[in-house]
């Protein structure tokens, strides 16, 4: 299987009319949700454990978290209490999610998001837990590919694009982050996908590209609030 070459940004095979009913309802979902954390004196306090949650489920999906939401408050609230490694390891996954997505909802403040920062917070999420030893915060330069554990790449069921391929479809990416799409959901859609695409690390794509979700989306309302008080 050959490394995989992805297209272009922006995309030109959209068809937006198929699309318009499930848009509609997507957004008006995004603006119930909004109109409702407006509504709440300290919002914060309301996400701060969804955030947690959220982290918890994200490392779920690897498959590999045998870790609690409760274990991690636990954790958290009594930090000298006994815990086994296993355990430990998975907490401090979650923690740094958490960590992860906190910085870069303040950096989102000062700067938009952008390559500089993915790498940034890939650095904080594998910080001491599992992928530590792939070039914490640092774009590949061998091919990766996706496969069972211990198959050759001959058995890969997906080869992400090659080394020299990753500055231009990356440079690409991140233009795109910024570029004025049709629909905000639609537009999150295509980053999040074409992140996966590329599989710009060695480790921790997925938990990177799941956390790009909601940082985002918050990008983009930080961006129109900037440009109303303007």
């Amino acid at each position: 299987m050959k490394p995989f070459i992805p297209d272009k940004l922006p995309l030109e095979s959209i068809n937006w009319e198929s699309h318009v009913p499930l848009i509609g309802q997507a957004n008006a979902a995004l603006d119930r949700y909004d109109g409702m954390l407006q509504g709440i004196p300290n919002p914060g306090v309301f996400l701060s454990p969804l955030t947690t949650q959220e982290a918890v489920l994200s490392s779920k999906i690897e498959g590999t978290l045998v870790s609690s939401m409760e274990e991690v408050l636990e954790f958290e609230a009594s930090p000298r209490e006994p815990v086994e490694p296993s355990k430990k390891t998975d907490i401090q996954e979650i923690i740094n999610y958490r960590t992860a997505m906190w910085k870069a909802m303040e950096s989102i403040e000062e700067r938009p998001l952008c390559l500089n920062l993915v790498k940034d917070l890939h650095g904080i999420l594998l910080d001491s837990v599992r992928g530590r030893d792939k070039a914490l915060g640092e774009f590949r330069r061998t091919q990766n590919y996706i496969a069972p554990p211990g198959s050759p790449i001959e058995q890969a069921t997906y080869v992400p694009p090659s080394p020299e391929l990753l500055p231009a479809v990356l440079d690409n990416w991140e233009k795109y982050m910024h570029f004025a799409e049709k629909d905000v959901l639609v537009h999150l859609a295509i980053v999040k996908a074409q992140f996966e695409i590329i599989h710009p690390f060695l480790d921790g794509n997925g938990r990177l590209g799941r956390m790009l979700i909601p940082l985002f989306l918050f990008d983009n309302i930080s961006v129109r609030l900037a440009h109303d008080k303007g």
